[in-house]
């Protein structure tokens, strides 16, 4: 349990719709906060939210018993990270990657987040849209460097941070 009363946990298949409820929320938020391009209307897929439970991949984040965020989380190397441009990672280290990171409107959702990925490693990736300003400055905020640029599957590019602790 984090410090402001949020548990992070495995997503169960019963979490689904809250997910995805919680996601659509992320994403109206993102339009009116100036970056409406980095999920659009559907991401992201509901395939990929269903792999993320069937994998064990997807976590939520609960507070009195309500699912408030959730975040996909991976064990690297993640593909899409293996090669960044216009910089470099802080280290080749092992390390574990954020990946989807939604809140329903809730603050304290990333700290939660990040208190629970500091326990399973010292090393952590991220990356977002370049219009994601809000996740830059939390970023920025609790100690992530920018590294460079690196390019998601669809070609999209997105930038690149890394922590150490």
């Amino acid at each position: 349990m984090s410090d402001q009363g949020y548990t992070v946990r495995v997503t169960r298949p019963e979490d689904r719709d809250r997910v995805l409820e919680i996601y659509s929320i992320a994403r109206e938020f993102m339009k009116r906060s100036g970056n409406p391009r980095q999920w659009g209307d559907s991401s992201p897929a509901v395939s990929l939210i269903d792999a993320d439970i069937e994998n064990g991949t997807g976590r939520v984040i609960e507070k009195d018993g309500r699912i408030e965020g959730c975040f996909a989380l991976f064990n690297g190397p993640d593909p899409t990270y293996l090669k960044i441009y216009d910089g470099e990672w802080l280290n080749d280290e092992p390390y574990i990657v954020i990946h989807r990171i939604a809140s329903a409107g809730k603050g304290g959702i990333l700290r939660a987040c990040l208190d629970y990925c500091d326990a399973i490693s010292c090393n952590i990736r991220i990356d977002t849209h370049r219009e994601n300003r809000v996740m830059q400055h939390q970023l920025h905020k609790y100690g992530f460097t920018y590294c460079g640029t690196i390019y998601i599957a669809d070609g999209s590019p997105r930038m690149a941070y890394q922590r150490i602790k």
